[in-house]
């Protein structure tokens, strides 16, 4: 609900640009849904009847096509954003070809228009620079995470030129009419989920070229809090967009794990050779999917092959099994989650030992990405963010299961920072338990 300080936007007509790909298509089926007049826009006709198919399978609704307007670019952009109160820009990960498109709005669009841009990472401040003084105290960024309609975790990235009443209103507009679970960021690179996620991802990249791609997903796999294991998340999301991600903070960012962000030669040979992950099924990422028209070994017609990181070829996977994970998954799996994370916290061996510097070294990451100069203000945005936009078991509810002083002890062990988080809580100046999201409990993450 709107307050004297937090006026409400009224919001009736948005224009999706780039309305074809899987965010403009999940951003039409959002804002539709939330009662808003959406105008599709894409090169060609074809592009457009694709995108409004899209929208319909994501509804499961013919008749969700009734509100939607389809246009072209050929058209003007003078015709397209006329009467838009907000234009939203989901073009590809493309900071010049955004630029492009956003200084076209600029020159179109009705003064006081919202306008956002669904970047997952790009500088807000620089897409803006040089547009005029109205746009950029109505620009965001409003990014969504893949699938839209399947993750709620939304990431608001206000230009610094937007007013901290404007800022707050957009909020709450997302969260009370469109039902996202909403976080402001500061404008760094790859804002808050994606610098915190992609962390771990490319960590675990890393480590396959030693450890090998089949054994590093099974020891930071679900058990230990996530709804997919590592590797495979890569190739679900695309190899070019991990490394556009991390190449990014790689290349802006100087923090305590920066190392941890510099992608792994093997996968950039591969990306050079078309190796994108599922998007590219024949060539594959990590996994590929094989079929054989005639008899394949053993009778099989089909299989998954795996990646050797260090000689760029596939070979059949195989069962792997690492006790301490199957009794962890166990554990988990008759709802003793506490007991799970005790045992995967006391586990002796050099395979625990790699599991657990990953996922002390997420919570030490993502808890030290909050306060002054910092991506967020406050933690639990952090927690929100990656249990509505990855899916993952937040730092804190991970501290409040190991345990505050266990927590502390096993980070300094493991040469890991300390976040001023849990020193305060340990000094008694944040309360604990520190995990404090509503209606969440651990059996959502620890899927075994």
């Amino acid at each position: 609900m709107a307050t004297d300080t937090s006026p409400a936007i009224a919001l009736q007509k948005v224009v999706i640009i780039g309305a074809n790909g899987a965010m403009g298509a999940g951003a039409a089926t959002m804002f539709a849904g939330g009662g808003c007049d959406v105008t599709l826009v894409a090169r060609d006709l074809g592009k457009v009847e694709g995108a409004v198919a899209q929208v319909q399978s994501i509804a499961k609704s013919e008749r969700i096509a009734d509100g939607l307007v389809q246009m072209t670019y050929s058209e003007g952009y003078a015709k397209l954003l006329e009467d838009a109160d907000l234009i939203f820009e989901a073009v590809a990960e493309d900071f010049p070809l955004k630029r492009e498109i956003l200084a076209e709005i600029d020159r179109s669009r009705p003064q006081g228009s919202l306008v956002a841009t669904v970047s997952s990472g790009l500088s807000i401040r620089g897409l803006a620079e040089g547009l005029s003084d109205d746009f950029r105290r109505n620009f965001a960024g409003i990014h969504l995470f893949n699938p839209p309609h399947m993750m709620t975790g939304t990431e608001l990235i206000p230009h610094p030129e937007m007013p901290a009443e404007r800022v707050q209103a957009l909020s709450t507009l997302m969260t009370e009419r469109f039902g996202r679970s909403m976080i402001t960021c500061a404008d760094m690179p790859a804002f808050a989920g994606n610098r915190i996620g992609f962390k771990v991802l490319n960590e675990v990249a890393q480590l396959a070229e030693q450890h090998g791609v089949q054994l590093m997903d099974t020891l930071v796999g679900p058990y230990t809090g996530r709804a997919m294991p590592p590797l495979a998340t890569i190739d679900l999301v695309g190899w070019d967009v991990h490394q556009a991600i991390v190449d990014n903070v790689y290349a802006n960012v100087k923090d305590e794990a920066i190392e941890a962000f510099k992608l792994p030669e093997y996968m950039e040979k591969q990306i050079r050779h078309g190796h994108l992950g599922d998007k590219t099924p024949l060539l594959g990422g990590f996994f590929r999917r094989v079929t054989h028209d005639g008899r394949a070994p053993e009778g099989k017609r089909s299989w998954t092959e795996v990646l050797d990181p260090g000689t760029g070829t596939y070979k059949e996977t195989e069962k792997i099994t690492v006790p301490f994970v199957e009794e962890i998954r166990d554990l988990h799996r008759r709802g003793r989650y506490q007991q799970g994370v005790a045992r995967f916290m006391e586990v002796e061996g050099a395979q625990a030992d790699i599991a657990r510097r990953v996922i002390l070294g997420y919570i030490s990451y993502g808890l030290n990405r909050v306060g002054p100069g910092e991506v967020v203000q406050d933690y639990a945005e952090v927690d929100r963010i990656m249990s509505a936009g990855f899916n993952w078991a937040p730092p804190s509810a991970l501290v409040d299961l190991i345990g505050l002083d266990q927590s502390i002890a096993a980070l300094e062990r493991y040469n890991l920072p300390v976040p001023a988080l849990l020193t305060a809580a340990k000094k008694g100046e944040v309360m604990t338990p520190l995990f404090n999201l509503p209606f969440v409990s651990p059996g959502r993450y620890f899927a075994g």
